[in-house]
C-alpha cells in the first residue's frame, strides 16, 4: 500500500515560520498582522485563499503581492522555523520496514518542501516528495493526488492518505483514495470526522496499525470481487 503523507501539521509543526511569515507580509502591504495565535487556522490550506481572507474584501485583490511577501522571508528563514512532531521518524522507520511505500504530498510549493524533508533527514523514507508549484497549480489538494495517482499508475484503493486538515480527506475521497485523520496537528476531530475520514488517529506510532488494519480489508476485498 502507498502512505501519501501531508506536510504542514502531519510531519512536522510549522507554526513560527507560517505565523511569523503571513504578518511579515500583511505588515509589508500595510495591513493590521493579527497575533500569531490567532492564524493558527491559516495552516493548511492554499494560502491565496487564506491572504484573500485575512486582508477582506477590499484588499482581497493584493492576495498575490502578500503571497510573494510571504516567500520573501519563508524562502530563506521560515520554512526553518519548524519542529519535526515527536515521534515521527520513529513512525516513518516502521512503516517503511513493513514494506508500506511513502510519499509527501502537500500544498506547500515542491519547493519549500523538499528542502524541509531535506533538512530533517526524511529523504530516505520517501520515494518522492509532491507539492503545488509557484504559479499555483496543483494548490488544491484533491488535483495534486490525481497527479501523484496518474504519474506513478496507482490504484485508488491501494493509496492512503494521512493528514490534519479536511482539505485531505476531501482530496483523498474525491479520488477515490482512503483519508486518515491525524490530531497532532491544526484539523479537529469534529472537522476530520465531517470530511469522511476513514480513522482518526492521536499519534504517530498508531499510524502502522492503521495502515495493516486499513491494508488487510482492502486485500480482502480484493479477493473477494476476484
Amino acid at each position: 500500500m502507498h502512505l501519501l503523507f501531508d506536510l504542514d501539521g502531519t510531519l512536522s509543526d510549522p507554526f513560527l515560520g507560517i505565523t511569523t511569515c503571513i504578518q511579515y507580509a500583511l505588515a509589508g502591504l500595510g495591513h493590521p498582522a493579527p497575533p500569531a495565535e490567532n492564524l493558527r487556522w491559516c495552516i493548511g490550506p492554499p494560502l491565496k485563499e487564506t491572504f484573500a481572507e485575512l486582508l477582506g474584501a477590499q484588499e482581497a485583490h493584493r492576495a498575490d503581492e502578500a503571497l510573494a511577501k510571504y516567500r520573501e522571508r519563508f524562502g530563506t528563514v521560515g520554512l526553518f522555523e519548524n519542529r519535526l512532531y515527536p515521534q515521527m521518524e520513529a513512525a516513518l522507520h516502521e512503516l517503511c520496514r513493513e514494506g508500506y511505500i511513502l510519499s509527501v504530498a502537500t500544498s506547500k510549493p515542491t519547493v519549500f518542501a523538499a528542502r524541509i524533508i531535506e533538512h530533517f533527514g526524511l529523504k530516505k523514507y520517501f520515494r518522492s516528495v509532491d507539492g503545488s508549484e509557484l504559479d499555483g497549480t496543483r494548490t488544491d489538494k484533491a488535483d495534486l493526488i490525481a497527479h501523484i495517482l496518474r504519474r506513478d499508475g496507482l490504484a485508488p484503493n491501494d493509496v492512503m492518505m494521512i493528514g490534519d486538515r479536511k482539505h485531505d480527506i476531501i482530496g483523498a475521497r474525491k479520488n477515490g483514495v482512503r483519508g486518515v485523520g491525524v490530531l497532532w496537528g491544526y484539523g479537529t476531530y469534529e472537522e476530520l470526522n465531517a470530511a469522511g475520514a476513514r480513522v482518526c488517529v492521536g499519534a504517530p506510532l498508531e499510524l502502522s496499525a492503521v495502515a495493516r488494519t486499513i491494508s488487510d480489508v482492502a486485500a480482502a476485498r480484493r479477493t473477494v470481487v476476484s
